[in-house]
């Protein structure tokens, strides 16, 4: 009994000394992971310091400190960044779509900042501010030299304060003036939903903020009223994400209470969390059909990647864009924050989608994404095999067959915008978006219209040449390929006249939306683009083939 009793104690003291041996070295390790922080923090304070007392010219603080935080968190990854007092309104309309304003699109063209995009019902649109309008000034003040985050500044204010804004009008001599009240702005996430095909709804997303879902679950109980539909296509490309709850609750609408739809995890046990659907379906029978492309980021993965690995609908579109990762804002005083990366999600078949790994970087500091050759094979909730490691790759995929032709480059240089200002001056009312049709007599006038604005471009092929012949000069090789040289450089040189009839379709496409939106807004311009939309065509195809759609869920041969 003894010895018994006496090998029982020596057991207990090994294991006090081994555990007061491992707090030791968790001690240690804090000891120096506090000491290191401590220290580089001191050298921060001691070179601000030394920069104050003996640089030659004056230093901007502020300015300073930012470039130093902003390159610090560079090299981590572009989502974690660093955000500013004067930023904060921005922060509050990432995540809730509201801010308050005259609820209105602006942009830089040359010299001048012009309205580009009213939006429908809000204050700008109803007091008859168009886009196209250059401003001049914003409450007395003119806006002359400066940028358009600036003036956006000016815009913003209180709710149910007065704005007067002098604006210069295409086909209006004198200056026109406006004066009505700032309000509230709620950006509406659901861009558009319609009635696409018999019995088929759609619904298009712009973004997850703290009100989608239940805008979603609106839009969608009117087609079910209406429509009696029986299908669903949601819309999600172009769609950068935003907060997980929302992505969790649409994923809600469609599969069962208690389903798990995705599991952060991180390095501290505060961001390991299991987020599972709240609430009993509210579309439990509806087909479902979810577009995406390489935009479609973060919570739209999350929402597109759930309804793929518990086999609830079907996926069309482009692999999306890869972004596993999960940020949470954190407020570091003085009115900034940090939005900053906590850790990874895994949607239902423990896979993580992260296509870039950050930490470890190239040379050069550049990243690459994580070759197919080394993702790892998981399974849906009936068997179909999935990958990780890339984004969420469609069940059915579709090509943009567009090239990056003329008609981009004219997009570029703001020439549709332009145009477009001249053609509603002249034109009070068009046909409706699903009717309406540029004829030869605008297209013509287009050509000439460009004509006069001296429009030209260089193509990225050109400049890659000129790289090259450089490159081929400072080697001294260029005088072996002379001709073939000069030959070649002939026939990258864009015939604008040629290039502009053999592209009329993408260019009267283009000239077509921004036209449309002048008088139909958003929902026009989403209504026209849908006729010849690709995705959504497959999308009505593989929703009406029941056979397919039946086959593919349930990863049958």
């Amino acid at each position: 009994m003894y010895f018994k009793m006496r090998k029982l104690q020596l057991i207990f003291i090994s294991l006090c000394i081994s555990l007061l041996l491992i707090a030791s070295d968790n001690t240690k390790v804090t000891d120096t992971k506090t000491f290191r922080i401590s220290k580089n923090l001191s050298i921060y304070n001691s070179v601000f310091r030394e920069l104050d007392a003996f640089y030659v010219d004056t230093l901007n603080y502020d300015k300073m400190n930012v470039n130093a935080i902003n390159e610090m968190l560079s090299k981590l990854d572009p989502y974690t960044v660093y955000i500013p007092e004067k930023e904060t309104e921005s922060l509050k309309f990432m995540t809730t779509g509201e801010y308050a304003g005259i609820g209105a699109l602006i942009t830089k063209s040359g010299k001048d900042i012009y309205v580009s995009e009213p939006y429908e019902g809000m204050p700008a649109q109803r007091n008859d501010v168009r886009a196209g309008d250059i401003i001049l000034e914003v409450d007395g003040k003119s806006v002359a030299g400066l940028s358009v985050s600036d003036v956006s500044a000016r815009l913003k204010g209180t709710p149910n304060t007065v704005i007067r804004l002098k604006i210069k009008r295409t086909g209006v001599q004198k200056p026109v003036e406006k004066e009505f009240m700032r309000e509230k702005i709620q950006v509406n996430p659901i861009t558009y939903s319609a009635l696409v095909a018999p019995k088929i709804g759609f619904v298009q997303l712009s973004d997850f903020t703290d009100k989608s879902a239940i805008e979603l679950k609106s839009a969608v109980n009117e087609l079910v009223k209406n429509y009696q539909i029986e299908s669903l296509i949601i819309d999600l490309r172009n769609n950068g994400g935003g907060l997980i709850d929302e992505a969790v609750k649409i994923v809600g609408f469609f599969v069962p209470k208690g389903s798990e739809v995705v599991q952060t995890k991180g390095k501290n046990k505060f961001t390991d969390r299991t987020y599972k659907t709240p609430q009993e379906p509210a579309f439990p029978n509806l087909q479902l059909a979810v577009l995406v492309n390489r935009s479609s980021a973060s919570a739209s993965e999350i929402l597109a990647g759930a309804i793929q690995d518990l086999d609830r609908g079907v996926i069309i579109g482009e692999r999306t864009f890869g972004k596993g990762l999960v940020q949470n804002i954190r407020p570091i005083g003085f009115g900034g924050h940090l939005k900053i990366t906590t850790a990874k999600y895994y949607i239902p078949s423990g896979r993580c989608i992260q296509a870039i790994d950050y930490t470890h970087r190239n040379e050069d500091g550049s990243v690459g994404r994580v070759p197919d050759s080394l993702t790892t094979e998981f399974s849906t909730r009936n068997g179909r095999k999935v990958r990780d490691g890339g984004g969420i790759v469609p069940d059915v995929k579709t090509n943009d067959d567009r090239k990056m032709n003329i008609a981009y480059y004219i997009y570029a240089q703001n020439l549709y915008f332009e145009f477009a200002n001249q053609y509603t001056a002249k034109h009070p009312t068009i046909s409706k978006p699903a009717e309406f049709q540029l004829d030869e007599n605008d297209f013509m006038e287009f050509k000439s219209f460009l004509n006069d604005k001296k429009f030209t471009y260089t193509t990225e092929s050109e400049k890659m040449y000129k790289e090259f012949l450089d490159l081929a000069k400072s080697e001294g090789i260029e005088k072996y390929a002379d001709s073939e040289l000069k030959a070649l450089e002939a026939k990258l040189k864009p015939d604008i006249e040629r290039n502009i009839d053999d592209n009329k379709s993408d260019i009267i496409e283009l000239l077509s939306l921004e036209i449309i939106k002048r008088y139909y807004f958003q929902k026009g311009e989403i209504e026209f683009s849908l006729k010849t939309d690709v995705d959504l065509k497959a999308a009505i195809e593989k929703l009406n083939d029941k056979a397919f759609y039946q086959k593919l869920l349930s990863a049958e041969k």
